[in-house]
């Protein structure tokens, strides 16, 4: 028997006045709330009330239970309320990590909001590149992971995207638009040195493209690099200033693309599809103020990222 369950339909049957009203009240069958009523009597070795025909009515040991279960569900009713204050007053700090390119178009536009909801929690963010190499480091780690990402650690799934290959108009009107990834062996390439590697080793640095299409095979393009870098920014700024062409993902490029600063070269191929993931260290105690943010992510980063791309479509 659920004692607790037990008091409050024995409570509610005295405030209605009744077992059928009770349970109309609270959605339960009248069995079910008859048989919690009687398995209460039963354990207290004592009648409650006394049942009649036409009403019901306590007896003294009823009016006395009564009192207490009262005193006893306010408590309850206490205790849930403070501990629901204590989740809004959380106050410290949240050490997270990104990389900068995730923690400039993710997190910061966000803060805002965040410290509305949660003032007196202030948010930690350090930038680094290899992030997800750094998970036991921090209360949380904003990382990219692909398709096959299988690794041992706790981590909830934010938003999912695709890389695409991108380069402004005034770079193409100079050297023309690729219609098949082989096309790129004669274009200029501003390689993701970060990119977990579609990128083969050696100095042809292959790059590999998949096809949207199901029975098309991935294609490997001697692509030439003359721009590495673990920046996307900063290839993403070199791409839109026509130093060639450039994977990068398709919600950082949307901008870009919708004001004609970029365009989406090889729309019938993709460079990977990716995850991004708030991971957790393994092994430890998640903190109420880790949690809280968690599920502020969880709620508003797709929400931003739709609201993104409605404003741009």
């Amino acid at each position: 028997m659920d004692r607790l369950q037990a008091m409050k339909i024995f409570e509610r049957v005295v405030e209605e006045g009744g077992f059928a009203a009770a349970a109309r009240a609270m959605d339960m069958s009248p069995p079910v709330v008859t048989r919690m009523v009687a398995e209460l009597e039963q354990h207290l070795g004592t009648r409650l009330l006394q049942r009649t025909t036409r009403k019901l009515a306590l007896t003294d040991a009823g009016e006395s239970y009564l009192q207490r279960v009262r005193a006893i569900l306010h408590e309850i009713d206490d205790a849930e309320a403070a501990a629901a204050a204590s989740t809004r007053d959380l106050r410290g700090t949240i050490r997270i990590v990104a990389a900068p390119v995730l923690a400039t178009n993710f997190l910061a536009p966000m803060v805002a909001v965040w410290h509305a909801y949660y003032p007196k929690l202030m948010l930690d963010i350090s930038m680094d590149a290899y992030a997800s190499s750094r998970v036991d480091e921090f209360d949380v780690t904003i990382m990219v992971a692909g398709e096959d990402f299988d690794a041992n650690i706790v981590a909830r799934p934010l938003v999912q995207g695709e890389a695409i290959v991108v380069a402004s108009p005034d770079y193409l009107e100079r050297r023309g638009i690729p219609r098949e990834p082989q096309d790129l062996i004669h274009h200029d390439y501003l390689r993701d040195s970060s990119a977990p590697v579609r990128l083969q080793s050696g100095p042809g640095r292959k790059l590999r493209l998949q096809s949207l299409r199901a029975d098309v095979p991935d294609e490997e393009v001697d692509a030439p690099a003359v721009l590495q870098s673990v920046s996307t920014e900063l290839l993403m700024r070199a791409a839109v200033d026509g130093a060639g062409v450039a994977v990068t993902s398709r919600l950082l490029a949307e901008e870009h693309l919708a004001r004609g600063k970029l365009v989406h070269i090889l729309p019938g191929w993709i460079f990977s599809r990716y995850t991004i993931y708030a991971a957790l260290p393994s092994g430890r105690m998640l903190p109420a103020r880790t949690r809280v943010f968690l599920d502020f992510l969880t709620e508003h980063v797709p929400r931003a990222m739709a609201e993104k791309s409605g404003q741009l479509s």
